[in-house]
């Protein structure tokens, strides 16, 4: 039988497109009640629409993930509106402007730092309260194959993607016997927001692609399904793991 989450509630920043969306509406079809998060009101509440469409039930808050102020509101609105706070999805996220490491600027150092890695370390600081007082619960941390890998002219998202893994298992650690399990996702190459506008340069897509095993980009769904794996009872025995979803890439 398909476990179902019905009673449960979720949270996804950066929800108003690409692999967030997609984790929203498919914690929505299994049946979790979904908070919808993103700085963009527009995506986050086109998201809501979607979900409602078929019957799901979501909210929208608008939230910039780098202010503490900001993501303890998000969370509290949470709890507030269902009662409780199951799992979690730590996705929102930004690129960088391509550069050497020693040309790029200290302000985009500390843009690309602020959006990707401190917002995960503020969602965590603000989530785990929550799913402590209710026994347990599941976070998923979006890192990236730069994450696990060099990537040149990428050094503050690189650096933000490896962290999330570091800060992802010392805190499957900390609260691994308190019931909240941590896990991480890296995807690979994925038809999403960021990578909208490879369409424009073709023969970039195509070298790109080429290094795929499977021969194509994944989608924000293969993604989203992992997600969504991770916080099932299916996986009640994994914390602290790296899940790399990149049709076979590092691999090849």
């Amino acid at each position: 039988m398909t476990e179902n989450f019905n009673n449960k509630a979720a949270v996804v920043t950066g929800a108003g497109s690409g692999i967030g969306r997609a984790s929203a509406i498919a914690f929505a079809k299994k049946g979790a009640k979904v908070m919808v998060s993103d700085i963009n009101t527009e995506g986050g509440e086109e998201t809501v629409k979607i979900i409602e469409g078929f019957g799901g039930v979501a909210q929208f808050f608008k939230c910039d993930v780098s202010k503490s102020d900001q993501v303890q509101a998000l969370m509290n609105e949470v709890v507030s509106a269902f009662g409780r706070l199951d799992f979690a999805v730590n996705n929102a996220g930004i690129s960088m402007q391509p550069g050497l490491t020693a040309d790029i600027d200290e302000e985009e150092w500390d843009r690309v730092i602020s959006i990707n890695l401190k917002s995960v370390w503020l969602c965590m600081k603000y989530e785990i309260p929550k799913m402590l007082e209710q026994g347990g619960g599941a976070i998923i941390n979006m890192s990236s194959l730069a994450g696990i890998r060099g990537r040149g002219n990428t050094v503050a998202y690189s650096a933000s993607k490896h962290a999330i893994i570091g800060i992802t298992k010392t805190a499957a650690l900390e609260y691994a016997k308190k019931g909240i399990r941590v896990n991480a996702v890296c995807p690979g190459l994925t038809e999403s927001g960021m990578t909208s506008g490879l369409s424009q340069h073709k023969a970039l897509e195509e070298k790109l692609v080429q290094k795929i095993p499977m021969g194509h980009m994944g989608l924000s769904e293969n993604i989203a399904d992992s997600v969504v794996w991770l916080c099932a009872n299916t996986a009640s025995f994994m914390t602290g793991q790296v899940i790399v979803v990149d049709g076979g890439e590092t691999v090849a």
